[in-house]
């Protein structure tokens, strides 16, 4: 019988242009080459659906896309009812379900890949074959964080039942499936020490980056019309743990790096900003774009890009992003956790506003010290973070010839 893989995946992957969507996208071209590939996914929206479905149909031997369209106050009351996470909610789609059954029960499926852990529950109960379940992050270790910084918050109790059984549920899938994948090895760590699983059910499988797309020596359109040194953040702005981060740099670490460098300025680039980081527009020196269509020429644009994240999971896709643009980088410890770079030589790494001030002041006033930094990023993500490579254990995990 020949080898058919099911890729069930939480965001229909294409386009990648964020966290979640460059891995599953690569995660996608990867197991295209092992086997034909049947992708079941939801959107966000019908548009989204459109856009994903007209690049995908040449490249799957099936693609069954469904919008989700579950509130977050009725995906937390259906939670709460059946004691089943939140996250579950958000993601449980009918129509989805009974394609996936059908698909499955057809019988020309021979493995199965989850991508992110809302899509578990899709998972047959009785499938045979190998199953591959990529967490990519501990969700439930982030809901505990938010528990932890929302005490005295109405949302503590919705965050902290969240890290609960979100936490029970990861561990109850993972002994289920063959192989659960994290995005790096600290959550592997993590994952291992929380379910009592070892390290043959529980693997790193790192993120990449195409060093041939970021790539300083390309050719990229002005972005930025103005004058004094650019700090710039990328991400997607309405979650949460970017807000909190832009937030900070723009109110607290800014106005400090302007104390020496009055013109410095702070760009926000990312899809959907919020209320919230619109009106940081508001403050001197603070840029807030919007969605753009690459930011690719804000990067190439950028003096230093900060990731001033206080809380981050796994490797942030946006650090590999810039350091491959050759862009020095300053990130907070949480934010450079997990990546393969030596703080001094590849990026600086700070913690509290006057570290990260100091750190961003100096890349303006050193620029052959900045470039020089920027050019060792770059050398390294070369080396270490090609997709090809990082994603080449897919293939002995399956049981498939590579």
């Amino acid at each position: 019988m020949s080898p058919e893989i099911l890729f069930l995946v939480h965001r229909a992957p294409w386009p990648p242009d964020r966290g979640d969507r460059i891995r599953s996208w690569h995660m996608f071209e990867a197991l295209a080459k092992l086997a034909p590939v049947h992708v079941a996914a939801l959107a966000d929206n019908a548009d989204d659906t459109a856009i994903a479905r007209d690049k995908m149909v040449p490249l799957c031997k099936s693609l069954a896309i469904e919008v989700r369209n579950v509130s977050r106050p009725a995906a937390l009351a259906q939670a709460v009812l059946h004691g089943e996470p939140v996250s579950n909610r958000l993601f449980k789609n009918a129509a989805l379900a009974r394609h996936v059954d059908a698909l499955v029960r057809g019988g020309s499926i021979t493995h199965i890949v989850g991508f992110s852990g809302q899509m578990a529950q899709y998972l047959p109960a009785d499938f045979g074959g190998p199953v591959l379940m990529d967490f990519v992050d501990v969700d439930s270790a982030k809901f505990a964080t938010y528990a932890e910084q929302d005490k005295r918050q109405p949302l503590h109790w919705v965050h902290a039942r969240e890290a609960r059984v979100l936490g029970a549920y990861e561990a109850a899938v993972a002994r289920r499936v063959d192989t659960s994948l994290f995005v790096s090895e600290a959550e592997a760590a993590m994952f291992r020490h929380r379910s009592g699983l070892r390290s043959d059910k529980v693997r790193a499988v790192e993120n990449g980056i195409d060093t041939a797309r970021f790539d300083p020596a390309l050719t990229f359109d002005a972005v930025d019309g103005g004058e004094g040194p650019l700090a710039v953040f990328t991400g997607q702005m309405d979650y949460r743990p970017n807000i909190d981060a832009v937030r900070w740099f723009a109110a607290h670490i800014l106005p400090l790096i302007r104390q020496q460098h009055p013109a410095a300025r702070f760009a926000i680039v990312g899809r959907a900003p919020t209320d919230e980081v619109r009106a940081l527009a508001k403050l001197p020196g603070v840029i807030v774009t919007g969605e753009v269509p690459d930011v690719r020429p804000w990067l190439a644009a950028a003096d230093a890009v900060v990731a001033p994240l206080l809380l981050a999971r796994g490797v942030q896709n946006k650090l590999l992003e810039a350091m491959a643009m050759a862009r020095p980088v300053v990130a907070s410890a949480a934010a450079a956790t997990g990546i393969d770079a030596r703080p001094g030589e590849h990026l600086l790494v700070a913690d509290d506003a006057a570290g990260m001030a100091a750190a961003v002041g100096s890349l303006f006033e050193d620029r052959p010290a900045a470039a020089s930094m920027g050019q060792a990023a770059r050398t390294q993500m070369i080396a270490r973070y090609g997709w090809d490579a990082r994603l080449a254990p897919l293939a002995d995990l399956l049981g498939l010839p590579a």
